[in-house]
């Protein structure tokens, strides 16, 4: 469901599948626990499933909150045109924007470049 890896300086976290309903607070609290041993470094979240569920979203806008308040950037990507669209709707208005991109190399270099 979830693995991570750390590229120039970033750490990229990976939902291969999507955890249904039933396994949205395990995903929440992985992700939150990498998160929080890897501040200051700016996150990326690699979303592979284009299918993904209410369940995934959740868990990548609470992840995001996170990243917020901890100062951290974080991205998302996925080729999911429709994903995309629901994560920037549901984002969080009250921290910053939520970068949506298509690509991993792109995203790990806006995270990487902002951070420097």
């Amino acid at each position: 469901m979830l693995s991570h890896t750390t590229e120039h300086g970033v750490l990229v976290i990976t939902v291969d599948r999507d955890p249904g309903i039933d396994g949205r607070a395990a995903l929440s609290t992985r992700m939150t626990h990498l998160i929080e041993a890897h501040v200051p470094t700016p996150v990326v979240v690699d979303l592979t499933d284009p299918a993904a569920s209410d369940a995934t979203v959740s868990a990548v806008l609470r992840a995001h909150q996170l990243c917020s308040r901890h100062g951290v950037s974080m991205s998302v990507v996925t080729r999911s045109a429709p994903l995309r669209r629901l994560l920037g709707e549901r984002a969080d208005a009250a921290y910053p924007r939520l970068a949506l991109y298509t690509r991993m190399d792109t995203a790990v270099a806006a995270c990487f470049t902002a951070a420097a």
